[in-house]
């Protein structure tokens, strides 16, 4: 057997869980971090993610009979959680079992979320056993619902005979899982950059459109840095989709003198404060901003990108999060720290936070050489501010959900 670390705690959770591994597969899907580009793809808008080395593995074995049992490798003090195919509801009880329930239950209106009458509803003829372990840090920012999403439907795929899903498909059945069954109202990124990661690359994103191009990230003696504030998402759920309504408010006034535009994504930066008077709300009038300059950045920065111009998408980066911080109103505290004081280095040439906000983590662009400063002063400093430690990952770009061999 050649599983890594990682995959090897999901196989012995399920042993240890349900007795034996005869027939037991396992499976991998990646988390994600956020380059540029943040709180637009639910607007229309460009977004550069790229999947990352830490993920959630599974251990799973089919069933004889409808029964779903669960259990979380990471706390298998918990127990094993059951539940039914013919029980696929949320609960408040059902904490993190809610995220595969809500794949299954998606996958039985496959054929509708495609917009393909042809799929029809993939409903599973039996239950399973499965054993999840994730090495993403907790709260970190860095996906892990997704990840789930994308690892729950790989899995769907490849134990039930549902080929004729690709992994592009299993991202928008995972995201609609995620809006529809668990009431996240998130956009299509972080779905779509678990199950279309591609190794040595970032994925530059249309959300409008759904075009996509796989970017290679040559860093030319830099290194991309996850530093983890250690502060969970707070409010994130609700604050969260209290954006994205004040986006669709924004929009809905924007459409009044600019009815041909679909989406905050369309507009330019001039064509936006051309009109942006007739958004009356303050705040609403900074969410418009944040997902239209947002978007921009975001192209300017890739361009810059395949220029070789990292001096530039670092200054991009730096503007996102001031952007984050004083628009859209996603950063906190901890993570305004780490940001400016990363930029007060030298050998940064960018930091912001990334992901959904309140909470997380910041990813930063640091000259290789400087990498120990960074880790050895920013964290003296965060210590000494916020009264504990923060982490630091050098950042390893993965490939999209896969079954590992025994």
């Amino acid at each position: 057997m050649a599983l890594t670390a990682q995959a090897q705690k999901a196989y012995d959770g399920f042993r240890e869980a349900y007795g034996d591994t005869e027939n037991v597969r396992v499976f991998f899907a990646p988390g994600r971090v956020n380059l540029i580009g943040e709180h637009t793809d639910y607007n229309g808008g460009h977004v550069f993610p790229c999947a990352i080395s830490f993920g959630i593995y599974a251990a799973v074995r089919k069933r004889t009979d409808r029964k779903l049992r669960f259990l979380s490798a990471n706390y298998p003090q918990v127990g094993v959680a059951e539940g039914s195919l013919d029980e696929l509801v949320p609960s408040s009880d059902a904490k993190w079992t809610n995220y595969p329930k809500g794949v299954i239950w998606a996958f039985e209106r496959a054929g509708e979320i495609l917009h393909r009458p042809e799929v029809g509803s993939l409903k599973l003829d039996t239950g399973f056993d499965i054993s999840i372990y994730g090495d993403i840090p907790s709260g970190a920012g860095l996906s892990s619902s997704a990840a789930m999403e994308v690892l729950i439907g790989s899995i769907l795929r490849e134990l039930y005979g549902f080929s004729m899903l690709s992994n592009e498909d299993l991202a928008f059945i995972g995201q609609y899982s995620e809006n529809e069954f668990n009431g996240m109202k998130c956009g299509i990124m972080d779905q779509f950059a678990s199950a279309m990661g591609k190794e040595g690359n970032a994925i530059f994103l249309d959300t409008n459109t759904m075009v996509f191009e796989y970017a290679p990230l040559d860093m030319k003696g830099m290194k991309l840095m996850i530093t983890n504030t250690k502060k969970e998402h707070q409010l994130v759920d609700s604050e969260y989709n209290l954006r994205r309504q004040q986006c669709a408010e924004a929009m809905a006034q924007l459409q009044r003198v600019c009815p041909d535009k679909k989406a905050l994504g369309e507009f330019t930066i001039e064509e936006f404060e051309a009109v942006k008077s007739v958004i009356t709300d303050p705040v609403v009038l900074r969410r418009a901003k944040h997902a239209v300059y947002e978007n921009q950045r975001t192209i300017e920065a890739v361009a810059a990108l395949k220029a070789d111009d990292l001096v530039r998408f670092g200054q991009l980066m730096n503007e996102s999060h001031v952007s984050l911080r004083d628009d859209y109103e996603t950063s906190c505290t901890e993570a305004d720290i780490l940001a400016e004081e990363a930029w007060k280095l030298p050998g940064v040439l960018g930091s912001r936070i990334t992901g959904g906000g309140f909470g997380g983590c910041t990813v930063s662009i640091v000259r290789e050489e400087t990498v120990p400063e960074f880790i050895e002063k920013i964290g003296a400093i965060y210590l000494e501010k916020v009264g504990h430690e923060a982490a630091f990952y050098e950042l390893e770009i993965s490939g999209g959900p896969k079954e590992l061999q025994l």
